[in-house]
């Protein structure tokens, strides 16, 4: 496919701080996952794909056409930015249709519109409030709303999932899995791992402003069961366990923390292990408190790879 978004050379500075760094790449129509721990350098390169930021250096064409200063292309795209950025004392629809006019849409389109994007994020029975009002799960819904109500042809969505319950995460995930079918270009960031993988398999790997890899979400996948995992375990008499464990050459540290009576497992293997773990509970008549895996994210992975 012809990619729609195109930037080459990209990087962007603040002061001496480096935003983005030499990134060249090409997204193609469908969902594009932008992944990276805070700081990365997400929202920066969401913005300068936008025309919201100018390049240092590099530049930026999507449909072939450049973005920065091209306001007639800003029609085709619909922005959720990370950070609020409202007028308090409007409402809802006040907010949405008040945008729309921007567009130089006729009234009857402008109502329409309002209507269908806030019916779609479930805003209705609230859109006479005034914003100042509304829950942080509701702000960040009627910012998908205004991406999303102009019916663009390309979404750049960043963190769009920040702030809300399971319930609205899950109809905004099939909201932005839609607008594939229907042929549109979406770029959506994350700092979590899941949130892209119910969305994509393709990805955007970023890290301290450069791209550190790209391609399907399986890759990144392999990553993650290629490092050693730590696993904690909270348990009545954890010290039992540590014999049970170094008999497995899978585990390959134990470590015990008596403040509070739990382990730091240490495994190469973490299917093998937690296939391990109900045995060996219910054989020492072990009551169990707690399990977690306090590296089992995306910066986790970051900081492993960055080390080796």
């Amino acid at each position: 496919m012809k990619p729609v978004i195109e930037v080459q050379n990209l990087s962007r500075w603040y002061g001496n701080v480096l935003g983005l760094s030499d990134v060249t790449l090409q997204i193609e129509p469908g969902i594009t996952g932008l992944l990276g721990p805070n700081g990365a350098g997400k929202s920066t390169f969401l913005r300068l794909i936008t025309g919201q930021l100018k390049p240092n250096i590099g530049s930026v064409w999507i449909s072939g056409q450049k973005v920065r200063n091209n306001y007639a292309m800003f029609q085709d795209l619909g922005v959720c930015p990370e950070q609020d950025s409202f007028y308090d004392e409007l409402s809802g629809w006040q907010f949405l249709t008040g945008l729309l006019r921007l567009y130089h849409l006729s009234e009857s389109e402008i109502l329409a519109k309002a209507r269908k994007a806030l019916d779609i994020v479930e805003l209705t029975p609230d859109k006479d409030r005034v914003i100042r009002s509304y829950s942080r799960g509701m702000r960040q819904r009627l910012k998908v709303a205004q991406a999303i109500a102009h019916e663009p042809e390309i979404l750049i969505l960043d963190e769009p999932l920040n702030g809300l319950d399971p319930l609205s995460r899950r109809k905004i995930i099939r909201l932005i899995k839609s607008y594939k079918e229907e042929g549109k270009t979406i770029v959506v960031s994350s700092h979590v791992l899941p949130e892209i993988e119910a969305m994509t398999k393709r990805i955007i790997l970023i890290h301290q402003g450069k791209i550190f890899a790209q391609g399907d979400i399986h890759y990144i996948r392999d990553l993650i069961e290629s490092h050693p995992h730590i696993i904690s375990i909270k348990c009545s008499r954890p010290r039992e366990l540590v014999s049970k464990f170094i008999q497995h050459d899978f585990v390959l540290k134990v470590n015990f923390i008596p403040d509070d009576d739990s382990l730091l497992v240490e495994t190469n293997n973490r299917d093998k292990f937690f296939g391990l773990l109900p045995s060996l509970f219910v054989e020492n008549n072990i009551e169990v408190f707690e399990v977690t895996s306090p590296d089992d994210n995306l910066q986790a992975v970051f900081d492993y790879l960055i080390g080796q």
